[in-house]
């Protein structure tokens, strides 16, 4: 079957795992003579990359997956990812979609599409806690800007009481060192100086593996690569900050000094009742330890308000902790209930009106510190890595740390990394010149 002309079209909702995941996807239907086009224009095929991290989520994926069928009733509109996995056949209920993928399936969506005439059944969805090792995309990284992704391991083992994803994402399994040491190199040859290390749970990584690997070790064997400037992760648990991990930050300048962390509280009841395996005290140690060991570090963070039980004094112990230690930025999330959870069997649920408060207190307190944590650089010098040069002349990318600047005057070219005096803040971005160039 020829597949010339025929045009396919992505709408990918949730975390980079996902964008990774369909940018893989999308590279191998172009491969066999598909054209990729806009979600909001007519296609053949419309594939939705879904996420059910939130009741929001699941929401914002039915609103997407009607939308599709009305741009071209003919199309043939398939549904994948997290919700695909959880809920296929309820999302089967809605008329507008045609096949339901699950993450266990994901992988296989392509030879799928090549066969799809002779599809009989509409679900192509399989127990993911049956998939025991990690399934191989083929390399289309995901790039952003001038920095690539690399993931290195998907699932988790944790079953925190309030989340879904073990069960769209299966537990933890970890790909093997030399695979991710080619895409390295295949990127580093490509130009790239900065990498983002993604997975569902990376502190997990090696964990399943048969030889002996961990997170840090592997981090080492990137940051080894030749071509490799810049090494980020992704997103760690608080009690996966080990002196080990403390230390290869400390000494390898390539490791940039910004962690976004999966917090969620710092309560000890409510972190509890989470399942979490760390209490606040712990939080408290990490993350200082980090700051006091390492030059510039900074922090953004997830966090959900409203937890079933969580007290006015439970709430304000997570907000006194969060100011004590001080966050470039965080996520807030009102707490919902999300089907099979723990957390949705509690009776003891916080009210709408309640929740939207503690909510906006936070939020608050975070726009708070967003200024205070960028003020302390006004003056220093920086390194930016340029993302882009917008028509005005003035390029913008990221700190070490994670903020955003704006450079004016900018004579930089994009994904060169450049030394930059900060001159002044304008709202939550930093604004400076290139070193010798004053306003």
């Amino acid at each position: 079957m020829s597949f010339n002309g025929k045009k396919v079209a992505f709408y990918t909702l949730g975390c980079k795992v996902n964008q990774y995941e369909s940018e893989s996807i999308k590279n191998q239907l172009v491969k066999i003579g598909y054209e990729e086009e806009s979600f909001e224009n007519s296609a053949d095929i419309y594939i939705v990359n879904s996420c059910t991290v939130t009741s929001v989520a699941d929401k914002k994926t039915r609103n997407i997956l009607r939308r599709a069928k009305k741009l071209n009733p003919k199309s043939v509109v398939i549904v994948t990812g997290c919700y695909a996995q959880t809920n296929s056949k309820e999302l089967l209920e809605i008329e507008e979609i045609d096949f339901v993928v699950g993450n266990s399936n994901k992988s296989g969506l392509v030879e799928f599409i090549k066969d799809i005439e002779n599809k009989k059944s509409k679900i192509l969805s399989e127990n993911i806690f049956e998939d025991r090792e990690y399934e191989e995309y083929e390399f289309a990284t995901l790039r952003e800007m001038s920095r690539a992704y690399i993931k290195i391991q998907d699932g988790c083992n944790n079953f925190c009481s309030y989340c879904k994803i073990p069960f769209g994402r299966g537990k933890s399994r970890s790909r093997s060192l030399e695979s991710i040491c080619k895409e390295v190199d295949v990127l580093t040859k490509e130009g790239f100086k900065e990498f983002i290390i993604i997975g569902i749970n990376l502190g997990a990584y090696g964990e399943d593996l048969k030889d002996d690997l961990n997170l840090e070790i592997l981090l080492e064997k990137v940051l080894e690569r030749e071509g490799v400037e810049r090494v980020r992760i992704g997103s760690m648990y608080p009690d996966k900050i080990s002196d080990e991990f403390i230390e290869l930050m400390k000494n390898n300048k390539k490791l940039m000094p910004h962690l976004h962390i999966s917090l969620q509280s710092c309560d000890d009841n409510v972190l509890e009742r989470m399942r979490r395996k760390y209490g606040a005290s712990l939080i408290e140690d990490r993350l200082m330890a980090l700051r006091n060991n390492i030059e510039k570090m900074e922090y953004t963070a997830d966090v959900i308000v409203g937890f079933p039980g969580e007290t006015d004094e439970m709430f304000e112990n997570t907000y006194s902790l969060i100011k004590k230690i001080g966050f470039s930025d965080l996520h807030v999330f009102q707490y919902s209930d999300r089907e099979n959870t723990l957390a949705s069997t509690f009776t003891d649920k916080i009210d709408g009106t309640v929740k939207k408060k503690r909510a906006e207190k936070l939020n608050e307190l975070r726009h708070e510190m967003a200024i205070n944590r960028r003020e302390k650089y006004i003056g220093k010098e920086l390194e930016v890595l340029v993302e882009e040069i917008k028509e005005d002349g003035c390029s913008y990318g990221y700190t070490e740390n994670y903020l955003r600047v704006k450079t004016l005057n900018s004579i930089s070219q994009v994904n060169e990394l450049k030394k930059i005096e900060i001159s002044k803040l304008e709202k939550e971005l930093l604004i400076g010149n290139e070193e010798g160039i004053k306003n």
